[in-house]
């Protein structure tokens, strides 16, 4: 067999490197969204034999996955133990609500006018909200709120923030699930929901910021409530 010249090994390696980032993007998002959707929950072990065989990759792939997520504070590593799910202190928990607060105002303040199809999307996602609410699906209220909210923000030029608020909002999302629970939260979500719609509808951002600042305490209240009493217990 002839030997292959270094010029052609050369020339393999970009596509080798190209599939195995490929393999490494999706075990991140796969687990980020195991973590969004609660079947992984704060604290839990994340195994990696068990991940690559679900996923249909070796483990080469799930730990450079899990090597992403542990430098986007999305998963933990501890020496001789291997990877877990992120679990938040409050004062953690504080820093996100803090670091939303700032950046969600300059992303809504950026956002463009709204057009017909823009705002009828927005609309749909809140009709999705409403109907998970009524059927007390938290599972997907929580999936359809998040998407609700950045319906708006990725319609903002400010890419790098709203990347960002994506992360933060993935990193609370395990603990918004008992606040959920609560049949006035509920309630009081869809109606600030509506209140976001009309002032989107407007192009009023100094209103947006308003109910969104109104909205975000309600859930850092609510969320903060299920810390103090211990956070949300992993799966055995």
């Amino acid at each position: 067999m002839p030997r292959k010249s270094a010029s052609d090994a050369a020339n393999q390696l970009p596509s080798s490197r190209t599939a195995s980032d490929r393999a490494a993007s999706r075990v991140v998002d796969e687990i980020q969204r195991m973590i969004i959707s609660g079947e992984l929950l704060p604290g839990q072990q994340v195994r990696q034999e068990l991940m690559a065989e679900r996923l249909g990759v070796s483990r080469l792939p799930v730990r450079e996955g899990l090597r992403q997520l542990t430098a986007e504070g999305l998963v933990r590593h501890e020496h001789n133990v291997g990877y877990a799910v992120a679990r938040l202190e409050q004062f953690e928990f504080d820093q996100i609500y803090l670091m939303r607060a700032a950046l969600e105002r300059e992303v809504l303040v950026s956002l463009p006018v709204f057009d017909n199809k823009a705002l009828a999307h927005v609309r749909s996602l809140a009709d999705e909200v409403a109907e998970a609410a009524d059927r007390v699906d938290i599972l997907t209220m929580r999936l359809s709120n998040q998407a609700f909210h950045f319906a708006m923000f990725d319609q903002s030029p400010m890419n790098l923030i709203v990347q960002e608020l994506r992360r933060l909002w993935t990193l609370a999302m395990p603990y918004h699930a008992v606040y959920l629970y609560d049949p006035a939260a509920r309630i009081r979500i869809l109606e600030e929901h509506e209140d976001m719609i009309a002032a989107l509808a407007d192009h009023d951002n100094h209103r947006l910021v308003e109910l969104m600042n109104a909205h975000r305490r309600g859930g850092e209240s609510g969320t903060s409530t299920v810390l103090r009493a211990g956070g949300v217990s992993p799966a055995v």
